[in-house]
């Protein structure tokens, strides 16, 4: 089952240096100026269920397993369609706003990208 689903439309300049440390930030296309600089933007669809341990995360062609999720995360994606995405291999989140994913480098980011969770 798909739970949410989006289209990257704007990258901000200094998405690379978080990509360095293995971090995603994603906002909704309402998201302010100051928070587009670091973040890649969509045009993301209704979080149709929790997002939750053991679920995929698909970036492009890339899967990453979901291993934690912080207890605000499901909140911020429904309501601003906000997610942080750190590939980090953690099974508790640092932050209550984190996805924690499996460690690998994250794929090429471009306008276009589709993410898609399930």
């Amino acid at each position: 089952m798909i739970k949410y689903k989006a289209h990257f439309t704007q990258i901000g300049p200094m998405v690379s240096e978080f990509l360095e440390h293995n971090i995603l930030v994603i906002f909704g296309a309402s998201a302010p100026d100051e928070l587009a600089e670091f973040a890649v933007i969509h045009d993301g669809e209704e979080l149709v269920a929790p997002i939750q341990a053991g679920d995929t995360v698909l970036i492009g062609d890339e899967p990453f397993k979901v291993l934690a999720v912080g207890e605000v995360a499901n909140i911020n994606l429904a309501n601003l369609g906000h997610l942080v995405l750190k590939c980090n291999g953690q099974d508790a989140p640092e932050m209550p706003g984190d996805f924690c994913l499996e460690t690998k480098p994250l794929p090429q980011i471009t306008v276009g990208t589709t993410l898609v969770i399930s």
